[in-house]
């Protein structure tokens, strides 16, 4: 019997009329005004609400420095200009996570290299990247995965012993923490995303904090071509109107109009990430009675900001494949995603030489995970849509 034939026969009305998206974005008048007010304003680009926005964000995650960028990618690329990496290095990061953790990585000329995750909290293993280090290696680019900070104890003594560079790609962990410290003020660099389905969001934009000085100075340059106006960086200076390109760097500034809106919403952080505890809490209660389904492990030192709730399925216990319990729960207006496929099984990374069975954890959870709505504007009666629908589709393939 064919899939959508089982789908049929689960069939019958779906658990809900309306479709609930796995993530969305919360915009309310403030944040509307805010945009309003700097269009109507003088400056639409790089003006004074960047800075506002960047010293609020320094504020919240404890560093001495931020800046920000047109999207989490082009702050990642940045932050790997800066740590000076170069062709024929090697940075270590995982495959369990969007393209951009490796991408950033290719952009300089070196090699992404993948070590495996800790089966338990799907975040790099420190004990992987420890086997994996060459004299190649320059840097390690860890994920906070689904929100939950990486184990920062394990990873920074590796990075001082092997004197390595630490990149955290904090793109799911704005708020999070880790035995009490704000992630981003950790790492010698720290990444957040504001896309729309993060914890706040700018449209698209994206934060590096450090806080290392000379980090944060090629950072500011790197976002605006390479470009300088400072007098002390000038090799001649001929009035306020002169600048001198000193490296290729890239357009990747935000704008103002941005800015405003990430201002506004970073009001409202708190308030966002109560929600998305809750909301967790409500799931960690009501699924435990579902059989076949792993749910998430949390790391007593690390308080997560729960960007993503994601499920592994047990397959071996279940009559059905992860496809056909994804299209199951689409069926009934649940949109379910999954995070992510495995960088390295992308048909480009293929290309460039690399296999499946690179890191068999992240291969083997990939092929159960599930991720289940989640985000500040869901009620509790949606939480219970998306456990009652999932128990349904669940029941009918064990």
């Amino acid at each position: 019997m064919n899939s959508e034939n089982k789908l049929a026969i689960a069939g019958g009305k779906p658990v809900r009329d309306s479709y609930l998206p796995y993530g969305r974005q919360w915009l309310d008048e403030e944040d509307i005004q805010s945009v309003v007010d700097v269009l109507r304003g003088d400056y639409l680009t790089t003006g004074p609400t960047i800075d506002l926005f960047e010293q609020k964000v320094a504020e919240y995650a404890g560093s001495s420095y931020a800046v920000a960028f047109s999207s989490g990618t082009a702050a990642l690329h940045a932050a790997c200009f800066a740590a000076g990496i170069s062709q024929g290095d090697e940075v270590i990061t995982t495959p369990l996570t969007f393209a951009a953790s490796a991408n950033c990585i290719l952009y300089m000329g070196a090699k992404p290299v993948f070590a495996d995750i800790d089966p338990l909290t799907y975040n790099i293993d420190p004990d992987s990247i420890e086997k994996l280090i060459t004299p190649k290696t320059k840097a390690i680019i860890p994920v906070d995965f689904t929100g939950q900070p990486v184990n920062h104890d394990q990873i920074q003594k590796i990075a001082k012993a092997n004197n390595l560079i630490v990149i955290e790609d904090a793109a799911h962990a704005l708020g999070a923490s880790y035995k009490g410290k704000k992630i981003g003020s950790i790492s010698d660099m720290t990444m957040f995303s504001f896309h729309p389905v993060k914890h706040i969001t700018t449209g698209e934009g994206g934060m590096i904090t450090t806080n290392n000085k000379t980090y944060y100075e090629k950072l500011l340059q790197f976002r605006s071509h390479g470009i300088t106006r400072d007098p002390k960086k000038l090799t001649k200076d001929y009035g306020s109107w002169y600048y001198e390109m000193h490296f290729l760097g890239f357009n990747y500034r935000m704008t103002d109009i941005q800015a405003s809106l990430g201002v506004s919403q970073l009001k409202k952080i708190d308030g966002f990430i109560n929600t998305r505890n809750d909301l967790a809490r409500i799931y960690n209660e009501k699924l435990k009675t579902i059989s076949h389904i792993h749910l998430p492990s949390q790391d007593a030192a690390s308080t997560s900001s729960w960007h993503l709730y994601m499920i592994n399925l047990h397959l071996d216990q279940l009559k059905g494949t992860r496809d056909d319990i994804f299209n199951a729960m689409q069926k009934e207006n649940i949109g379910v995603n999954v995070h992510y496929i495995p960088v390295y099984l992308h048909p480009y990374y293929q290309r460039l030489g690399y296999q499946a069975g690179l890191c068999p954890h992240a291969e083997a959870l990939y092929k159960g995970i599930i991720t289940l709505p989640l985000f500040p504007s869901m009620n509790e009666k949606d939480a219970n849509d998306v456990i009652k629908a999932l128990k349904k589709v669940v029941d009918f393939y064990s």
